[in-house]
């Protein structure tokens, strides 16, 4: 691998992460996973991105402090509530798609590895977009919820669980 195959952008969708972690039943550690990608000798961090829902403008403020410390830009969007006619049930969303496709396509000309935490197949098209540009593209999820598209569309696929020894979140 060449040397200008090593600026790597991290892109974490924080609602998808979270309903993959709580399915998996762990958590990992936003620290542990900067660390994790970016072990390799030469790999230089340019961006690391964390976009997430918020209830309201204080909700997770020392998480999203703590994100910021370790080195990442967080995006956040106030979660909208839909209610659903079969289920009767309202449910919340912040769908912050958008803002991490246009950040990836804002930021493009500055890295050449993208690590991709979300497995929504919303993605697939900017991926398969990104990969015409000689971008290296990794998509991290878990099983069952990592859409095939997705998945198709990916350079290299990463379970949750493949991964947990080494970024897990620990209880000290």
């Amino acid at each position: 691998m060449t040397c200008s195959m090593n600026r790597l952008s991290i892109f974490v969708d924080g609602n998808n992460m979270f309903y993959a972690q709580q399915k998996n039943g762990w958590f990992f550690d936003p620290r542990r996973v900067l660390e994790f990608f970016t072990k390799e000798p030469g790999v230089m961090l340019i961006n690391a991105f964390w976009y997430t829902g918020l209830k309201d403008p204080q909700d997770q403020r020392g998480f999203r402090d703590a994100l910021i410390s370790l080195g990442y830009t967080v995006r956040t969007k106030i979660l909208k509530e839909y209610y659903d006619d079969v289920s009767g049930r309202y449910s919340q969303k912040a769908n912050l798609d958008i803002e991490i496709v246009v950040d990836m396509f804002n930021t493009v000309d500055q890295y050449d590895r993208v690590v991709l935490f979300s497995g929504d197949g919303d993605f697939e098209r900017a991926i398969e977009l990104l990969r015409s540009k000689n971008t290296h593209i990794t998509v991290v999820s878990t099983e069952g919820m990592i859409a095939r598209e997705l998945r198709n569309a990916t350079d290299r696929y990463i379970d949750l669980n493949d991964i947990r020894d080494r970024i897990e979140k620990l209880d000290y």
